[in-house]
């Protein structure tokens, strides 16, 4: 039997056990000595198998500690709900907060607010690129449960903004896009582009990523009532730790 097809039967082997629960999140798996032994084949044949369930985020690889199941509880995120009706009585709430108190989880993040000339591909979203307006950009860090989860920049308009809470530091616990309801500026039509790549250095070294980790880019355009773009809203989530739920209804 080809090299090839070893590793990847050994891969499939230890792949059906994590998801049928034989190896739960945490466990450790057998040494390479144990699954070289088990599946009569070579080292290199084991560790191109580990390998392989390393770059789909299975399996954590720790010097001198061995190798276990990664843990996997990946955030909800229903991006379709940022644009449902509220009564007036309803609460506000950030929508990634809500999101994740919904689920019993702490949610805490670290906000940078700066005045920038934005980058030229939010410039051309926001509709700013011929005046060179100056954009008010709202940077977290954000955090579940202690760990740090994913990343948003929030871009807007600065003379759209400039009297209001959104360029002070500090939580906005409505939400910013409330504050864009209350300037007159309500997002009444949305557009979501979403991409996957593997992390810049930048982002390993904030999100904390292992090696292997791939991230989702999830890029939101709102709009107002006069169709014009009032926001940009740059996500990057950790595929391990997110899922992107939309539900889509035929009227």
């Amino acid at each position: 039997m080809a090299r090839s097809s070893l590793y990847q039967q050994v891969a499939s082997e230890l792949r059906r056990a994590i998801y049928s629960g034989e190896f739960g999140p945490g466990d450790q798996i057998p040494t390479e000595t144990e699954l070289m032994d088990g599946h009569q084949v070579s080292r290199n044949t084991v560790r191109l198998a580990l390998g392989e369930l390393e770059n789909e985020g299975l399996i954590l690889r720790m010097r001198r500690r061995g190798t276990f199941v990664r843990e996997r509880r990946p955030l909800l995120m229903r991006p379709q709900d940022e644009l449902l009706p509220r009564g007036d009585s309803r609460p506000r709430f950030d929508s990634f907060v809500y999101a994740v108190t919904s689920e019993g989880r702490q949610a805490d993040q670290n906000i940078e607010v700066q005045i920038v000339q934005p980058p030229e591909d939010i410039a051309t979203r926001l509709e700013l690129v011929e005046d060179r307006a100056l954009a008010v950009v709202r940077r977290r860090l954000r955090f579940v449960d202690g760990q740090p989860y994913n990343t948003n920049d929030s871009y807007f308009p600065l003379k759209l903004v400039s009297d209001s809470e959104i360029v002070r530091p500090g939580d906005i616990k409505r939400g910013a896009n409330r504050v864009l309801e209350e300037l007159g500026h309500p997002q009444v039509r949305v557009i979501d582009d979403i991409s996957a790549r593997m992390p810049t250095p930048d982002e390993s070294a904030r999100l904390q990523l292992e090696p292997g980790t791939p991230v989702v880019v999830y890029v939101r355009v709102g709009y107002d009532e006069e169709d014009v773009p009032v926001r940009v809203a740059v996500s990057v989530l950790p595929a391990d730790k997110h899922l992107i739920r939309y539900e889509l209804e035929r009227h």
